[in-house]
Protein backbone atom coordinates (compact mmCIF):
# COMPACT_ATOMS: atom_id res chain seq x y z
CA UNK A 1 0.00 0.00 0.00
CA UNK A 2 2.73 2.11 0.67
CA UNK A 3 2.59 3.24 -3.82
CA UNK A 4 -0.99 4.26 -3.11
CA UNK A 5 0.11 6.48 -0.27
CA UNK A 6 2.91 8.03 -1.63
CA UNK A 7 0.15 8.90 -5.14
CA UNK A 8 -1.79 10.28 -2.21
CA UNK A 9 0.88 12.21 -1.01
CA UNK A 10 1.43 13.50 -4.26
CA UNK A 11 -1.82 14.18 -5.34
CA UNK A 12 -2.45 15.93 -2.32
CA UNK A 13 0.88 18.45 -3.39
CA UNK A 14 -0.67 19.59 -6.09
CA UNK A 15 -2.97 21.55 -4.62
CA UNK A 16 -0.26 24.10 -4.21
CA UNK A 17 -0.75 24.28 -7.77
CA UNK A 18 -4.16 25.70 -7.47
CA UNK A 19 -3.90 28.21 -4.21
CA UNK A 20 -3.06 31.54 -6.52
CA UNK A 21 -6.61 30.32 -8.07
CA UNK A 22 -8.15 31.01 -4.91
CA UNK A 23 -9.18 27.34 -4.79
CA UNK A 24 -10.13 25.85 -1.26
CA UNK A 25 -9.25 22.35 0.13
CA UNK A 26 -13.17 20.75 -0.49
CA UNK A 27 -12.80 22.23 -4.16
CA UNK A 28 -10.09 20.77 -4.64
CA UNK A 29 -10.89 17.33 -4.62
CA UNK A 30 -13.80 17.73 -6.05
CA UNK A 31 -11.87 19.25 -9.13
CA UNK A 32 -9.82 15.96 -8.82
CA UNK A 33 -12.47 13.85 -8.58
CA UNK A 34 -13.61 15.08 -12.43
CA UNK A 35 -10.47 14.46 -13.60
CA UNK A 36 -9.39 11.78 -11.66
CA UNK A 37 -12.50 9.44 -12.44
CA UNK A 38 -11.35 9.90 -16.33
CA UNK A 39 -7.75 9.05 -16.00
CA UNK A 40 -9.24 6.01 -13.90
CA UNK A 41 -11.34 5.05 -16.58
CA UNK A 42 -8.78 5.03 -18.87
CA UNK A 43 -6.28 2.61 -16.86
CA UNK A 44 -8.83 0.56 -16.87
CA UNK A 45 -9.94 0.28 -20.06
CA UNK A 46 -13.57 1.38 -19.32
CA UNK A 47 -13.90 4.49 -21.33
CA UNK A 48 -16.90 2.67 -23.31
CA UNK A 49 -19.08 4.87 -20.76
CA UNK A 50 -17.88 8.16 -22.04
CA UNK A 51 -18.45 9.58 -25.06
CA UNK A 52 -15.46 9.73 -27.44
CA UNK A 53 -14.89 13.73 -27.36
CA UNK A 54 -15.08 13.73 -23.30
CA UNK A 55 -12.02 10.87 -22.67
CA UNK A 56 -8.67 11.39 -20.99
CA UNK A 57 -6.59 11.82 -24.41
CA UNK A 58 -8.91 14.58 -25.01
CA UNK A 59 -7.63 16.73 -21.96
CA UNK A 60 -3.79 15.48 -22.48
CA UNK A 61 -3.98 16.43 -26.38
CA UNK A 62 -4.30 20.11 -25.72
CA UNK A 63 -2.89 23.58 -24.20
CA UNK A 64 -3.59 26.80 -22.94
CA UNK A 65 -7.21 28.56 -23.54
CA UNK A 66 -8.06 25.38 -25.79
CA UNK A 67 -7.54 22.76 -22.65
CA UNK A 68 -9.68 24.95 -20.64
CA UNK A 69 -12.35 25.29 -22.87
CA UNK A 70 -12.66 21.92 -23.86
CA UNK A 71 -12.90 20.70 -20.30
CA UNK A 72 -15.53 22.84 -19.15
CA UNK A 73 -17.95 21.69 -22.65
CA UNK A 74 -16.35 18.08 -21.18
CA UNK A 75 -17.98 18.69 -17.52
CA UNK A 76 -21.08 20.24 -19.14
CA UNK A 77 -21.90 17.08 -21.40
CA UNK A 78 -20.95 14.60 -18.88
CA UNK A 79 -23.41 15.92 -16.24
CA UNK A 80 -26.38 15.69 -18.84
CA UNK A 81 -25.73 12.73 -20.88
CA UNK A 82 -24.44 9.07 -20.68
CA UNK A 83 -25.14 6.44 -17.87
CA UNK A 84 -27.55 7.76 -14.79
CA UNK A 85 -23.74 7.07 -12.30
CA UNK A 86 -21.81 9.32 -14.51
CA UNK A 87 -24.51 12.08 -14.72
CA UNK A 88 -24.54 11.66 -10.96
CA UNK A 89 -20.65 12.56 -10.72
CA UNK A 90 -20.81 15.23 -13.06
CA UNK A 91 -24.07 16.83 -12.25
CA UNK A 92 -23.98 20.54 -12.77
CA UNK A 93 -20.49 20.39 -12.17
CA UNK A 94 -18.09 23.40 -12.80
CA UNK A 95 -14.81 23.94 -12.67
CA UNK A 96 -12.87 26.11 -10.39
CA UNK A 97 -10.31 26.54 -12.49
CA UNK A 98 -9.84 30.27 -14.17
CA UNK A 99 -6.20 30.05 -15.36
CA UNK A 100 -5.42 27.33 -18.27
CA UNK A 101 -1.82 26.87 -17.20
CA UNK A 102 -3.07 25.65 -13.97
CA UNK A 103 -5.44 22.79 -15.59
CA UNK A 104 -2.70 21.90 -17.54
CA UNK A 105 -0.01 21.37 -14.71
CA UNK A 106 -2.71 19.24 -13.08
CA UNK A 107 -3.29 17.27 -16.17
CA UNK A 108 0.14 16.94 -16.80
CA UNK A 109 1.11 15.57 -13.34
CA UNK A 110 -1.86 13.51 -12.67
CA UNK A 111 -1.16 11.43 -16.34
CA UNK A 112 2.47 11.21 -14.87
CA UNK A 113 1.79 9.11 -11.88
CA UNK A 114 2.61 5.79 -11.31
CA UNK A 115 -0.59 4.28 -12.18
CA UNK A 116 0.46 0.74 -12.39
CA UNK A 117 1.33 0.22 -8.96
CA UNK A 118 -2.35 2.48 -8.33
CA UNK A 119 -4.05 -0.32 -10.40
CA UNK A 120 -2.14 -2.94 -7.99
CA UNK A 121 -3.42 -1.77 -4.50
CA UNK A 122 -6.75 -0.61 -6.30
CA UNK A 123 -7.77 2.62 -7.33
CA UNK A 124 -10.79 2.59 -5.21
CA UNK A 125 -8.58 2.08 -2.06
CA UNK A 126 -6.53 5.27 -3.85
CA UNK A 127 -9.42 7.48 -3.62
CA UNK A 128 -10.71 6.57 -0.52
CA UNK A 129 -7.24 7.93 0.46
CA UNK A 130 -7.51 10.76 -0.67
CA UNK A 131 -10.92 11.58 1.16
CA UNK A 132 -9.27 10.58 4.50
CA UNK A 133 -6.36 12.93 3.64
CA UNK A 134 -9.18 15.76 2.84
CA UNK A 135 -10.39 15.36 6.69
CA UNK A 136 -7.35 15.21 8.07
CA UNK A 137 -6.51 18.40 6.92
CA UNK A 138 -7.41 20.84 9.29
CA UNK A 139 -7.71 24.11 6.83
CA UNK A 140 -9.95 21.87 5.09
CA UNK A 141 -12.96 21.20 7.25
CA UNK A 142 -13.40 18.17 5.84
CA UNK A 143 -13.40 16.20 8.88
CA UNK A 144 -15.08 17.87 11.58
CA UNK A 145 -16.93 14.57 11.65
CA UNK A 146 -15.21 12.27 9.99
CA UNK A 147 -15.56 8.84 11.03
CA UNK A 148 -11.99 7.41 11.22
CA UNK A 149 -11.42 3.92 9.40
CA UNK A 150 -10.20 2.30 12.86
CA UNK A 151 -13.41 2.80 14.36
CA UNK A 152 -15.48 2.29 10.86
CA UNK A 153 -13.84 -1.42 10.66
CA UNK A 154 -14.73 -1.83 14.28
CA UNK A 155 -18.12 -1.66 14.20
CA UNK A 156 -18.04 -3.69 10.49
CA UNK A 157 -16.33 -6.50 12.17
CA UNK A 158 -19.13 -6.66 15.39
CA UNK A 159 -22.00 -6.17 13.10
CA UNK A 160 -20.68 -8.91 10.19
CA UNK A 161 -22.96 -7.66 7.55
CA UNK A 162 -23.88 -10.92 5.19
CA UNK A 163 -24.13 -11.32 1.60
CA UNK A 164 -27.89 -10.85 0.66
CA UNK A 165 -28.55 -8.05 3.10
CA UNK A 166 -29.50 -4.90 2.86
CA UNK A 167 -26.62 -2.24 4.24
CA UNK A 168 -27.85 1.28 4.96
CA UNK A 169 -26.01 4.44 5.60
CA UNK A 170 -29.10 7.49 5.94
CA UNK A 171 -25.87 9.48 6.40
CA UNK A 172 -23.81 8.38 4.11
CA UNK A 173 -21.18 11.19 3.63
CA UNK A 174 -18.20 9.58 1.29
CA UNK A 175 -19.76 6.16 1.36
CA UNK A 176 -16.92 4.98 4.37
CA UNK A 177 -19.14 2.72 6.21
CA UNK A 178 -20.79 1.26 2.79
CA UNK A 179 -17.64 1.03 1.34
CA UNK A 180 -15.85 -1.07 4.76
CA UNK A 181 -18.92 -3.19 4.46
CA UNK A 182 -18.72 -4.07 1.07
CA UNK A 183 -14.41 -4.84 1.35
CA UNK A 184 -16.02 -7.52 4.87
CA UNK A 185 -18.29 -9.04 2.50
CA UNK A 186 -15.73 -9.74 -0.43
CA UNK A 187 -13.34 -10.99 2.07
CA UNK A 188 -15.75 -13.72 2.93
CA UNK A 189 -16.38 -14.12 -0.32
CA UNK A 190 -13.10 -14.11 -2.63
CA UNK A 191 -13.78 -10.96 -3.45
CA UNK A 192 -17.72 -11.99 -4.67
CA UNK A 193 -16.47 -14.64 -6.78
CA UNK A 194 -17.70 -17.51 -4.21
CA UNK A 195 -21.19 -16.59 -4.59
CA UNK A 196 -23.91 -17.03 -7.67
CA UNK A 197 -23.75 -14.67 -10.49
CA UNK A 198 -27.42 -13.16 -9.62
CA UNK A 199 -25.84 -12.50 -6.08
CA UNK A 200 -22.89 -11.09 -7.14
CA UNK A 201 -24.96 -8.70 -9.22
CA UNK A 202 -26.86 -8.35 -6.61
CA UNK A 203 -24.18 -7.29 -4.48
CA UNK A 204 -23.04 -4.78 -6.72
CA UNK A 205 -26.33 -2.92 -7.44
CA UNK A 206 -29.57 -3.51 -4.43
CA UNK A 207 -27.15 -4.62 -1.59
CA UNK A 208 -26.17 -0.97 -0.44
CA UNK A 209 -28.84 2.14 0.34
CA UNK A 210 -28.11 5.32 1.64
CA UNK A 211 -28.50 9.22 1.10
CA UNK A 212 -26.18 12.24 1.43
CA UNK A 213 -28.16 15.55 1.70
CA UNK A 214 -24.76 17.58 0.38
CA UNK A 215 -24.44 17.51 -3.90
CA UNK A 216 -20.86 17.49 -3.63
CA UNK A 217 -20.34 15.23 -0.89
CA UNK A 218 -22.58 13.16 -2.69
CA UNK A 219 -20.71 13.37 -5.83
CA UNK A 220 -17.84 12.26 -3.60
CA UNK A 221 -19.70 9.71 -2.45
CA UNK A 222 -20.56 8.24 -5.76
CA UNK A 223 -17.60 7.98 -6.95
CA UNK A 224 -15.95 6.36 -4.36
CA UNK A 225 -18.62 3.58 -4.17
CA UNK A 226 -17.70 3.13 -8.26
CA UNK A 227 -14.39 2.76 -7.72
CA UNK A 228 -15.09 -0.06 -5.31
CA UNK A 229 -17.17 -2.00 -7.47
CA UNK A 230 -20.56 -1.00 -6.47
CA UNK A 231 -22.97 0.78 -8.75
CA UNK A 232 -25.39 1.13 -6.43
CA UNK A 233 -29.07 1.94 -7.18
CA UNK A 234 -30.00 2.61 -3.96
CA UNK A 235 -28.38 5.50 -3.15
CA UNK A 236 -29.13 8.15 -3.80
CA UNK A 237 -28.86 12.30 -3.04
CA UNK A 238 -31.95 13.56 -0.38
CA UNK A 239 -32.98 14.23 2.81
CA UNK A 240 -33.57 11.58 5.22
CA UNK A 241 -35.48 14.05 7.58
CA UNK A 242 -37.79 14.61 4.63
CA UNK A 243 -39.68 11.59 2.58
CA UNK A 244 -36.56 10.70 1.04
CA UNK A 245 -35.99 9.48 4.32
CA UNK A 246 -39.25 7.76 4.52
CA UNK A 247 -38.33 5.94 0.67
CA UNK A 248 -35.22 4.75 1.65
CA UNK A 249 -37.02 1.65 3.23
CA UNK A 250 -35.84 -0.88 5.21
CA UNK A 251 -32.16 -2.87 6.04
CA UNK A 252 -30.62 -5.81 7.54
CA UNK A 253 -27.87 -3.66 8.80
CA UNK A 254 -27.53 0.10 9.44
CA UNK A 255 -23.76 1.75 10.37
CA UNK A 256 -24.35 5.37 10.19
CA UNK A 257 -22.23 8.53 11.59
CA UNK A 258 -25.31 10.90 11.88
CA UNK A 259 -24.98 14.73 11.82
CA UNK A 260 -24.70 16.72 15.20
CA UNK A 261 -26.48 19.72 15.99
CA UNK A 262 -29.41 21.10 15.15
CA UNK A 263 -31.72 20.81 12.05
CA UNK A 264 -30.78 23.91 9.48
CA UNK A 265 -33.20 27.56 10.22
CA UNK A 266 -34.31 25.01 13.47
CA UNK A 267 -36.75 23.22 10.38
CA UNK A 268 -38.29 20.34 12.01
CA UNK A 269 -38.44 16.23 10.16
CA UNK A 270 -40.96 16.13 7.56
CA UNK A 271 -41.70 12.85 7.90
CA UNK A 272 -45.35 11.60 8.11
CA UNK A 273 -43.88 8.10 10.34
CA UNK A 274 -42.09 9.85 12.73
CA UNK A 275 -43.75 10.18 16.40
CA UNK A 276 -41.23 10.35 18.56
CA UNK A 277 -39.29 13.47 17.61
CA UNK A 278 -41.27 15.29 15.17
CA UNK A 279 -41.44 18.22 17.29
CA UNK A 280 -38.21 18.38 17.77
CA UNK A 281 -35.19 20.45 15.73
CA UNK A 282 -32.42 17.64 17.01
CA UNK A 283 -30.86 16.42 14.05
CA UNK A 284 -28.92 13.08 16.28
CA UNK A 285 -32.44 12.03 17.61
CA UNK A 286 -34.12 12.35 14.22
CA UNK A 287 -31.92 9.50 12.88
CA UNK A 288 -32.14 7.64 15.82
CA UNK A 289 -35.33 7.48 15.07
CA UNK A 290 -35.35 6.66 11.47
CA UNK A 291 -33.19 3.86 12.17
CA UNK A 292 -34.96 1.88 14.53
CA UNK A 293 -37.97 2.33 12.38
CA UNK A 294 -36.22 1.53 9.05
CA UNK A 295 -34.30 -1.76 10.44
CA UNK A 296 -36.22 -4.88 9.54
CA UNK A 297 -37.33 -7.18 12.71
CA UNK A 298 -34.17 -8.90 13.85
CA UNK A 299 -32.05 -6.23 12.31
CA UNK A 300 -28.89 -4.64 13.76
CA UNK A 301 -27.65 -1.40 13.98
CA UNK A 302 -24.36 0.46 15.20
CA UNK A 303 -24.85 4.18 15.76
CA UNK A 304 -21.89 6.58 16.54
CA UNK A 305 -24.03 9.46 18.30
CA UNK A 306 -22.82 12.18 20.50
CA UNK A 307 -23.11 11.98 24.55
CA UNK A 308 -26.23 14.48 24.88
CA UNK A 309 -28.23 11.64 23.11
CA UNK A 310 -28.09 9.48 26.31
CA UNK A 311 -29.13 12.03 28.74
CA UNK A 312 -30.97 14.87 26.90
CA UNK A 313 -34.58 15.61 28.47
CA UNK A 314 -38.26 15.78 26.63
CA UNK A 315 -37.73 14.30 23.30
CA UNK A 316 -34.61 12.29 23.83
CA UNK A 317 -35.92 10.42 27.25
CA UNK A 318 -38.83 9.38 25.59
CA UNK A 319 -37.07 8.47 22.58
CA UNK A 320 -34.69 6.46 24.53
CA UNK A 321 -37.64 4.74 25.88
CA UNK A 322 -39.32 3.65 23.01
CA UNK A 323 -36.32 2.54 21.36
CA UNK A 324 -35.63 0.29 24.42
CA UNK A 325 -38.81 -1.03 24.12
CA UNK A 326 -38.95 -1.50 20.21
CA UNK A 327 -35.21 -2.83 20.00
CA UNK A 328 -32.44 -4.52 22.34
CA UNK A 329 -30.15 -1.73 22.98
CA UNK A 330 -27.56 -4.31 24.10
CA UNK A 331 -24.07 -2.62 23.66
CA UNK A 332 -22.95 0.78 24.26
CA UNK A 333 -19.01 1.70 23.60
CA UNK A 334 -17.94 4.65 25.50
CA UNK A 335 -15.37 6.36 22.83
CA UNK A 336 -12.41 8.71 24.03
CA UNK A 337 -12.66 12.20 22.76
CA UNK A 338 -9.44 13.77 19.84
CA UNK A 339 -10.78 10.92 17.67
CA UNK A 340 -13.10 13.57 15.29
CA UNK A 341 -11.29 16.66 14.13
CA UNK A 342 -13.38 18.69 16.61
CA UNK A 343 -11.90 17.91 19.58
CA UNK A 344 -14.62 18.66 22.09
CA UNK A 345 -17.18 15.95 21.05
CA UNK A 346 -18.26 13.38 23.45
CA UNK A 347 -19.30 10.38 21.50
CA UNK A 348 -20.93 6.68 21.78
CA UNK A 349 -21.36 4.13 19.79
CA UNK A 350 -25.00 2.24 20.09
CA UNK A 351 -25.22 -1.63 19.18
CA UNK A 352 -29.21 -2.59 18.83
CA UNK A 353 -31.09 -5.29 17.16
CA UNK A 354 -34.75 -4.23 16.37
CA UNK A 355 -36.81 -7.12 18.09
CA UNK A 356 -39.86 -9.32 16.64
CA UNK A 357 -42.26 -8.09 19.36
CA UNK A 358 -43.08 -4.31 20.21
CA UNK A 359 -42.06 -4.18 23.94
CA UNK A 360 -39.59 -5.10 26.25
CA UNK A 361 -37.04 -5.94 24.22
CA UNK A 362 -34.37 -4.13 26.08
CA UNK A 363 -33.24 -6.54 29.32
CA UNK A 364 -29.59 -5.04 30.32
CA UNK A 365 -27.21 -2.85 28.83
CA UNK A 366 -23.81 -3.46 28.54
CA UNK A 367 -21.76 -0.24 28.80
CA UNK A 368 -17.50 -0.53 27.65
CA UNK A 369 -15.70 2.36 28.72
CA UNK A 370 -13.49 3.31 26.44
CA UNK A 371 -12.67 7.33 27.91
CA UNK A 372 -11.25 6.69 31.14
CA UNK A 373 -7.59 7.41 31.21
CA UNK A 374 -7.05 6.88 27.70
CA UNK A 375 -4.56 9.35 26.00
CA UNK A 376 -5.24 12.34 24.18
CA UNK A 377 -6.10 11.51 20.19
CA UNK A 378 -5.57 13.66 17.94
CA UNK A 379 -2.74 15.22 15.67
CA UNK A 380 0.18 13.73 17.55
CA UNK A 381 -1.96 10.27 18.95
CA UNK A 382 -4.21 9.01 15.65
CA UNK A 383 -6.68 6.02 16.36
CA UNK A 384 -5.32 2.90 15.85
CA UNK A 385 -7.20 -0.31 14.48
CA UNK A 386 -5.26 -2.55 18.22
CA UNK A 387 -6.88 0.17 20.49
CA UNK A 388 -10.16 -1.41 19.93
CA UNK A 389 -9.22 -4.90 20.20
CA UNK A 390 -10.22 -5.38 24.16
CA UNK A 391 -13.39 -4.02 23.11
CA UNK A 392 -14.01 -6.51 20.34
CA UNK A 393 -13.08 -9.42 22.90
CA UNK A 394 -15.58 -8.43 25.77
CA UNK A 395 -18.35 -7.60 22.66
CA UNK A 396 -17.57 -11.45 21.50
CA UNK A 397 -18.73 -13.32 18.13
CA UNK A 398 -22.13 -12.81 18.18
CA UNK A 399 -23.00 -9.72 16.62
CA UNK A 400 -26.48 -8.92 17.92
CA UNK A 401 -24.51 -9.14 21.99
CA UNK A 402 -25.26 -12.55 22.80
CA UNK A 403 -21.91 -14.03 23.28
CA UNK A 404 -21.41 -14.81 26.81
CA UNK A 405 -19.56 -11.64 28.08
CA UNK A 406 -17.86 -10.55 31.89
CA UNK A 407 -18.80 -7.67 34.22
CA UNK A 408 -15.65 -6.75 35.52
CA UNK A 409 -17.16 -4.53 38.32
CA UNK A 410 -16.33 -1.12 39.27
CA UNK A 411 -12.78 -1.26 38.44
CA UNK A 412 -13.08 -2.65 35.14
CA UNK A 413 -14.08 -1.46 31.60
CA UNK A 414 -17.55 -3.85 30.75
CA UNK A 415 -20.12 -3.38 33.08
CA UNK A 416 -24.22 -4.60 33.07
CA UNK A 417 -26.69 -2.61 33.70
CA UNK A 418 -30.54 -4.12 34.08
CA UNK A 419 -33.67 -2.29 32.37
CA UNK A 420 -34.57 -1.57 35.97
CA UNK A 421 -31.31 0.04 36.59
CA UNK A 422 -31.38 2.04 33.99
CA UNK A 423 -35.09 3.36 34.17
CA UNK A 424 -34.43 4.17 37.89
CA UNK A 425 -31.66 6.55 36.34
CA UNK A 426 -34.73 8.43 34.74
CA UNK A 427 -33.38 6.60 31.30
CA UNK A 428 -30.25 8.25 31.56
CA UNK A 429 -27.59 6.01 29.73
CA UNK A 430 -24.70 8.42 30.03
CA UNK A 431 -23.63 5.95 32.98
CA UNK A 432 -19.78 6.54 33.84
CA UNK A 433 -18.30 5.06 37.27
CA UNK A 434 -14.23 4.79 36.50
CA UNK A 435 -12.39 7.63 37.59
CA UNK A 436 -11.55 10.19 35.28
CA UNK A 437 -14.15 8.36 33.12
CA UNK A 438 -15.40 11.70 31.54
CA UNK A 439 -12.46 12.85 28.98
CA UNK A 440 -9.03 14.25 28.85
CA UNK A 441 -8.59 17.84 29.86
CA UNK A 442 -7.60 20.15 26.98
CA UNK A 443 -4.55 20.57 28.62
CA UNK A 444 -3.76 17.43 27.72
CA UNK A 445 -3.57 18.10 24.16
CA UNK A 446 -0.11 18.70 22.87
CA UNK A 447 -0.90 20.74 19.35
CA UNK A 448 -1.06 24.38 18.96
CA UNK A 449 -3.38 23.93 15.93
CA UNK A 450 -5.64 20.84 18.91
CA UNK A 451 -6.07 23.26 21.44
CA UNK A 452 -6.96 26.17 19.24
CA UNK A 453 -9.58 23.36 18.02
CA UNK A 454 -11.16 22.54 21.24
CA UNK A 455 -11.53 26.01 22.43
CA UNK A 456 -13.34 26.28 19.34
CA UNK A 457 -15.61 23.63 19.20
CA UNK A 458 -16.94 24.05 22.71
CA UNK A 459 -17.84 27.59 21.99
CA UNK A 460 -19.51 25.92 19.07
CA UNK A 461 -21.25 23.28 20.48
CA UNK A 462 -22.55 25.96 23.25
CA UNK A 463 -24.50 27.96 20.89
CA UNK A 464 -26.04 24.80 19.14
CA UNK A 465 -27.06 24.15 22.49
CA UNK A 466 -28.64 27.40 23.22
CA UNK A 467 -29.79 27.57 19.61
CA UNK A 468 -31.84 24.61 20.22
CA UNK A 469 -33.23 24.80 23.43
CA UNK A 470 -34.13 28.00 22.63
CA UNK A 471 -36.05 26.39 19.39
CA UNK A 472 -37.61 23.68 22.04
CA UNK A 473 -38.86 26.48 24.33
CA UNK A 474 -40.35 29.14 21.48
CA UNK A 475 -43.88 29.50 21.66
CA UNK A 476 -45.58 30.25 17.87
CA UNK A 477 -46.14 34.20 17.63
CA UNK A 478 -49.80 33.51 16.96
CA UNK A 479 -50.61 31.57 20.12
CA UNK A 480 -51.66 34.61 22.65
CA UNK A 481 -53.33 36.62 19.92
CA UNK A 482 -55.28 33.25 19.09
CA UNK A 483 -55.94 33.10 22.62
CA UNK A 484 -57.45 36.75 23.54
Amino acid sequence: MSGTRDIVQKLWNLCNILRDDGITYQAYVTELTYLLFLKMLAETDRQAVLPEDCRWAGLTSREGDALLTHYRSVLLKLGTTGSPSIRTIYADAQTSLRKPANLCELVGQIDKLDWYSAKEDGLGDLYEGLLEKNAAEKKSGAGQYFTPRPLINCMVRLLKPQPGEVIQDPAAGTGGFLVAADRYIKAQTDDLFALPKAQQEYQRRWAYAGLELVPDTHRLLMMNLLLHGIEPELVRGGDTMGPDGEALGTADVILSNPPFGTKKGGGRPVRPDFTITSDTSNKQLAFVEHIVRALKPGGRAAIVLPDNVLFADGAGRQLREWMMELADLHTILRLPTGIFYAQGVKTNVLFLRRGTASRGNTKAVWVYDLRAGQPSYGKTRPLKVEDFAPFEAAYGDDPNGTAPRTDEGPEGRFRRFTREEVRMRAENLDIAWLRGSDVAGEDELEEPEDIAEAIRTHLQRAVVEIEGLVDELSIPSTSKEDAV
